[in-house]
C-alpha cells in the first residue's frame, strides 16, 4: 500500500502544471502540490527506495517517478550519478505523462485494482 501512496504524492508533484485545468477540485490539487513540491527531491528519494522495494509495476513507475524528482541530487552519486542524471533529464521530458500514470496506477492500485 505504500507504493501506491508515494506514487500518488510522487504523482502530484510531476502534473502540477496542468491541475488548474481540472474542474472542481483543480485549483485545491495545485495548493497541496505546490506544497508537496518543495519536498520534491525528498519524495524523489523516497519514491525510488520504496519503488526498489516494492519492485513491480507499481514499483518501476515509483522508480521512474524518483529519478525526475531527484534530478537534483543524482550527480552527487559516485560511479553511476552522472548516467543517471542523464537518464533523469531524458525522462523529464515526459513528466507531465508520467506523473498522470502515476497518479492513476497509485489510485486504482489503492482501490485495489492491481496488487
Amino acid at each position: 500500500m505504500i507504493v501506491e501512496i508515494v506514487n500518488i504524492i510522487a504523482g502530484l508533484v510531476l502534473v502540477m502544471g496542468i491541475l488548474p485545468s481540472v474542474p472542481a477540485v483543480g485549483k485545491s490539487l495545485e495548493k497541496v502540490a505546490k506544497w508537496l513540491g518543495r519536498f520534491q527531491t525528498i519524495i524523489g528519494v523516497i519514491a525510488i527506495i520504496v519503488g526498489i522495494l516494492y519492485f513491480g509495476m507499481q514499483g518501476l513507475v515509483a522508480i521512474i517517478a524518483g529519478l525526475i524528482l531527484a534530478m537534483g541530487i543524482l550527480t552527487s552519486i559516485p560511479a553511476v550519478g552522472g548516467s543517471l542524471e542523464k537518464v533523469a533529464k531524458w525522462l523529464g521530458g515526459f513528466q507531465t505523462i508520467i506523473g498522470i500514470i502515476a497518479l492513476i496506477l497509485g489510485i486504482l492500485g489503492l482501490l485495489g485494482f492491481f496488487v
